[in-house]
């Protein structure tokens, strides 16, 4: 696993942002917790630009934990970009939605994500989640943080 390798968490509610955050220290998970409040944030954080375009401070995740209802643009239109930009394979895209609509699910698969999960009601839940996403991480090739050369764009 990547332990010095980002978890990006795309999340607008604060109280989510803070249990994920408890869950994913108790689970064992050491990556340091970037958060971005919506999908255009998280495509800006992604693409290296505006204020996440130092990748000393921002570096490429190696997980996307991303919320489906967001503000702005929701989880299905950051997967959409992503699967337009053949997302790098040493990206991991996890949904975690209050929705377990069938279609929702559907979709999210089609456009590429690599789990779904409907977010947990009690903290042992959401700590469970975290140890299998510990899991998931652990079968990650380990990669250096990535940083584009002067120049050149960020990495998507």
């Amino acid at each position: 696993m990547n332990d010095y390798s980002p978890i990006l968490l795309a999340e607008d509610d604060e109280d989510d942002i803070f249990m994920m955050r408890r869950a994913l220290r108790q689970a064992g998970i050491a990556n340091p917790l970037q958060i971005v409040r919506n999908g255009q944030e998280a495509i800006w954080y992604l693409k290296g630009e505006g204020m996440y375009a130092d990748r000393r401070t921002y570096p490429w995740p190696c997980l996307l934990m991303l919320d489906l209802r967001m503000p702005l643009m929701d989880g299905f239109d950051v997967l959409a970009w992503l699967q337009r930009r053949r997302r790098p394979k040493d990206l991991m895209v996890v949904i975690l939605s209050s929705s377990e609509h069938e279609t929702d699910v559907l979709r999210v698969s089609e456009l590429g994500a690599d789990a779904y999960y409907a977010k947990p009601q009690a903290f042992d839940d959401l700590v469970a989640l975290g140890s299998q996403l510990r899991d998931r991480l652990d079968k990650l090739p380990a990669v250096p943080p990535w940083l584009a050369p002067p120049g050149q764009e960020a990495r998507l």
